[in-house]
């Protein structure tokens, strides 16, 4: 799964750069496919195996991990400019946070199904469709 992301990041950044896509826009969709395959397969095997707690753990976790974490890391070694082009997606981070807690919450068994996931799912196109303008 790790050598198929690396071919994944590798091979769509080349491609988006020669059709002259911006990083921002490489770091916000392909990279951000590319090291989230590993945590998808995690996901679907979680849940196959119905393991929900995981699948939600990995899924929330990851994302905390990543902006807490990694975030604090590289700004302790070097300064990270936080550009106002990225506040929209700031915003799209946390209205994610607010749909998904919403689309458990108004299910009446607690849980992410399909009709939430698939929300989701149009939800990310939706950005997808945004960043592509």
């Amino acid at each position: 799964v790790v050598l198929g992301s690396n071919y994944t990041i590798n091979s769509a950044t080349a491609l988006a750069k020669l059709f002259g896509m911006s990083e921002r826009f490489i770091g916000l969709t392909i990279v951000a496919l590319g090291t989230s395959l590993p945590e998808l397969a995690t996901c679907i095997a979680a849940a196959l195996k119905k393991n929900a707690d995981i699948a939600i753990g990995n899924i929330v976790g990851s994302n905390i991990f990543n902006m807490l974490f990694v975030g604090g890391v590289a700004a302790t070694v070097k300064d990270v400019p936080y550009q106002g082009r990225f506040f929209a997606d700031s915003v799209v981070c946390l209205l994610t946070a607010a749909l998904l807690l919403l689309c458990v919450v108004l299910n009446k068994k607690k849980e992410l199904n399909r009709i939430g996931g698939i929300v989701m799912i149009l939800a990310y196109a939706g950005y997808f469709a945004y960043l592509i303008q």
